[in-house]
C-alpha cells in the first residue's frame, strides 16, 4: 500500500470520526463532499496501481514473457 493510499485512509478515518460529533449542517455537507473526494481517489488509485502478485514493466525481478 503506496504512502497516498495510507494517508487518504488515515483522512477518511479522522472525516468520519469528525462526521460523528458534529451536528453544524454545514459543516456535514462539506465533509461528506471530502469524503466523496477521497472515495473517488481511492477507486482510481486502486485501479492504477499494480496488484501484490504483478511487478510494474521496468521490474528487474518481472517475470520475462517467452
Amino acid at each position: 500500500m503506496t504512502t497516498l493510499i495510507k494517508n487518504l485512509l488515515a483522512r477518511k478515518q479522522k472525516l468520519i470520526e469528525q462526521l460523528g460529533v458534529t451536528e453544524d449542517a454545514d459543516e456535514r455537507d462539506q465533509i461528506g463532499r471530502q469524503l466523496g473526494q477521497i472515495n473517488t481517489a481511492l477507486v482510481f488509485l486502486e485501479k492504477t496501481e499494480p496488484k501484490s502478485q504483478e511487478r510494474p514493466l521496468d521490474d528487474p525481478m518481472r517475470p520475462s514473457e517467452i
